[in-house]
């Protein structure tokens, strides 16, 4: 555990945060009104929180809409012509858009969707690079009352299939293909496999990134260009109920079939507006930087949502940290000089592997605030992150909030909580966190247990899109009137949260949850393979790496062609970013008398470590077999 490290305070910060007398007010209903204010609102609610969890509603009767709140508002103002979004492209290509050309933008697209008959409550599907045209493409949809799925980028055509087919999308906005390490990735290929399985999607609208050669099909694919050149600039703003649907995010969990988390209008951006003003101290003349995907929950609520709604210029990157140069990042921050870089441990690690010299040269010292967000900011990496980041005088707020919450629930305040790097401080004002046995009591500071969220919050996940079952089963059904978030957790002896990781079957890797199901479906698509068991173990620059144990089928034999093969197919069903680290051939797989994988044994052998209790194995001599199996890099 490190020192606690106290950084200046920010009293105007602390005084608007209400920090101290939200923690010590238990009327949180009382807090999220006020937060909630900040909005601009067409008609205010009737009752600030309705229901009882896990079908609760924020805001009742309430209407706005929130295209409005992050663009319409700022035209009054000086912010009209203040830049919004900052593009950096990796070829070094820029584009800067103020407030009135988002404004512009945004309603010459709501005005293309309207014309291809989209209508409230339709589900959009977008599947871009990070290009400005993505955010105008999310708020379009916003404006009209269309609900967004997002769905990164890197996804495999099956993976981008699977999603359109579960929200029945009839319209699938892409791009022609973006740049990564100075290659052309072609997302509209990709598409193009994806759609042979989609009997939904009617029209696709196509940005031009790169101008490559692509294949259009007559009827169904439109220019995105050319839909804008015949719309006007101007769009009424639907006026929607609190509790209307926003977005579904879909998300792996333990099971092969991504869920769709349900997201709503009111609540959400209360949540995601007030954290982002709160925790980053934002400020008029910031210039702000998160480098997480548009895709990723952070993108929604912290790329998007929350900066645009509070104001804010906002910086986008569309390639890869690492090029031309491992400096690029420092460029980036120099160059426009950013004040506020909020990324994940994985590319914190990344960073500290490179080495300072790539951050010695470059002017960063317009930062002066850090962020961390994704997983566990170990000691080390933090210290370095203060240290030679943040020239040891910005603060650092490592953040702790998942897909679910919609939001930061847990985080230091700059200027007012004393910071110890591994730790996510103590829950926001409003937030009502604690740890607990499987009993579901408190536990003492000390004692490892499972968080839970006591009270409902209004940017908290409504359902699991088409299965109200699985919502219940997965978050509410575990412990009583509290939210499970499948973490484990502990508080030291002053109170302060300690994540300690995923206590359930979902793996972490750079920032992007994958269900151990899903990838164990790839593999077992392979007619060699038996049985399959994926797990993540630790790792020094990506945090959590998978490794997946196989067993063949009788006759098979383990050999280089098979593991690349294997992984290939994780590959090409999920995506790039999920091809394993490493891969086991053993005879059997350790399972309890029940006939469940005790996942647990497969992460001792994986890292190294003397196998815990074993007393639960079916066969014993499982054991032998998994210690001598060869590990296929």
């Amino acid at each position: 555990m490190s020192d606690k490290k106290t950084f200046p305070p920010i009293e105007e910060f602390v005084q608007r945060a209400n920090y101290k007398s939200s923690t010590e007010n238990p009327d949180h209903l009382s807090f999220w009104e006020k937060e909630a204010q900040r909005l601009h609102w067409f008609k205010k609610w009737d009752k600030v929180l309705d229901g009882k969890v896990p079908f609760v509603r924020w805001f009742t009767g309430g209407k706005l809409n929130v295209s409005y709140n992050c663009i319409d508002r700022h035209l009054v103002s000086w912010k009209k012509n203040k830049a919004a979004l900052i593009f950096e492209g990796e070829p070094g290509d820029e584009r800067v858009m103020t407030y009135q050309d988002l404004y512009r933008e945004v309603c010459k697209f709501a005005n293309v969707l309207k014309d291809l008959n989209v209508k409230k409550g339709d589900i959009v599907t977008i599947y871009m690079p990070v290009i400005p045209e993505a955010i105008v493409a999310m708020l379009a949809c916003t404006r009209i009352g269309a609900v967004h799925s997002v769905v990164f980028g890197g996804f495999a055509p099956h993976a981008l299939a699977e999603r359109v087919n579960d929200s029945k999308s009839k319209i699938l906005v892409t791009a022609d293909g973006y740049w990564r390490r100075g290659q052309v990735i072609r997302t509209k290929d990709n598409v193009d496999k994806a759609l042979e399985d989609c009997p939904t999607v009617e029209n696709v609208i196509v940005a031009k990134r790169v101008s490559n050669q692509i294949k259009m099909t007559r009827g169904r694919d439109h220019w995105y260009s050319e839909l804008m050149d015949f719309q006007m600039g101007d769009c009424e703003p639907e006026q929607m109920d609190s509790e209307d649907t926003l977005f579904i995010k879909y998300t792996s969990g333990a099971t092969g079939k991504p869920k769709g988390i349900v997201h709503t209008t009111g609540g959400y951006l209360t949540c995601a507006s007030s954290t982002h003003y709160n925790v980053f101290d934002i400020k008029d003349e910031d210039v702000y930087w998160c480098a997480g995907d548009i895709e990723w929950i952070t993108g929604h609520s912290y790329t998007v949502y929350g900066p645009l709604s509070n104001g804010s210029t906002v910086v986008i990157y569309e390639g890869a940290p690492d090029f031309p140069e491992k400096d690029r990042v420092w460029s980036i921050i120099e160059k426009y000089r950013v004040n506020i870089f909020y990324t994940s441990p994985t590319a914190i690690r990344m960073f500290m592997k490179w080495g300072d010299r790539w951050i010695a040269n470059k002017d960063i010292n317009s930062l002066r605030l850090l962020g961390s967000v994704g997983e566990t900011l170990n000691p080390e990496v933090g210290e370095w992150y203060y240290k030679n980041v943040g020239k040891s005088r910005c603060p650092v707020v490592d953040t702790w909030w998942q897909t679910e919450t919609g939001c930061i629930m847990i985080s230091p305040l700059p200027g007012t909580t004393p910071v110890k790097f591994g730790s996510v401080g103590f829950p926001l004002p409003g937030i009502e966190a604690d740890i607990v046995d499987d009993e579901g009591n408190s536990v003492p500071n000390g004692r490892n247990g499972y968080l839970v969220i006591n009270d409902p919050w209004p940017a908290m996940a409504r359902n699991v899109y088409k299965d109200t079952q699985k919502y219940i089963d997965t978050y509410w059904s575990v412990f009583e009137n509290k939210f499970y978030t499948g973490d484990g957790a502990f508080k030291d002896e002053d109170g302060y949260f300690w994540i300690s990781g995923r206590v359930d079957d979902v793996i972490n890797v750079g920032g992007y949850r994958l269900g151990s199901a899903e990838l164990e479906s790839a593999v077992l698509t392979h007619p060699s393979v038996a049985e399959a068991a994926a797990i993540g173990m630790n790792d020094d620059v990506g945090g959590s790496a998978i490794c997946i144990f196989v067993t063949l089928i009788e006759g098979s034999n383990p050999h280089e062609d098979l593991e690349k093969r294997i992984s290939d197919l994780v590959v090409d069903e999920i995506g790039k970013f999920a091809r394993p680290e490493r891969i086991y051939f053993t005879k059997n797989l350790p399972k309890t008398r029940g006939g469940k994988i005790m996942r647990r044994l497969l992460r001792d052998v994986a890292e190294g470590r003397e196998l815990g209790d074993t007393t639960t194995l079916l066969d014993v001599t499982v054991i032998d077999d998994l210690t001598s199996s060869g590990v296929r890099m």
